[in-house]
């Protein structure tokens, strides 16, 4: 393996809580804590989420045109469309389930494969 002359700087928990403790109270911005400390952009990002600091992180505003709304809004109503498809199929399924299960037993089968089989080889025959 190879040695290269560089530095690796490995911070103790205590220093990335002050780091950060700095910049909530406003002594330093996060590009002044990275000049003074010679701290990494990218090392102060993990720690501010390693320590779940997001107020820290930089405010995302997204910005959308009418018909990007527009778009978001369908394909959410869309969503919830399916969603109550797929849950309204999901309890018919369970309610067909049911009804095989009491047939089974009133015609004396032990196992559902077994009674699946039976109805199988009378559907061939017709």
């Amino acid at each position: 393996m190879l040695k290269d002359n560089r530095i690796v700087k490995n911070y103790s928990e205590s220093f990335k809580l002050k780091v950060l403790s700095e910049i909530e109270s406003g002594k330093y911005t996060k590009s002044e804590v990275c000049k003074v400390y010679g701290i990494g952009a990218p090392s102060l990002y993990r720690w501010i989420k390693k320590f779940d600091n997001f107020a820290l992180m930089n405010k995302q505003i997204r910005i959308e045109t009418m018909e990007e709304k527009d778009k978001i809004k369908s394909l959410e109503k869309e969503i919830a469309k399916l969603k109550e498809v797929l849950v309204d199929k999901d309890l018919k399924l369970f309610i067909n389930e049911c009804y095989l299960d009491v047939a089974r037993e009133k015609l004396g089968y032990k196992d559902l494969e077994g009674f699946k089989k039976k109805l199988e080889e009378q559907r061939s025959k017709k």
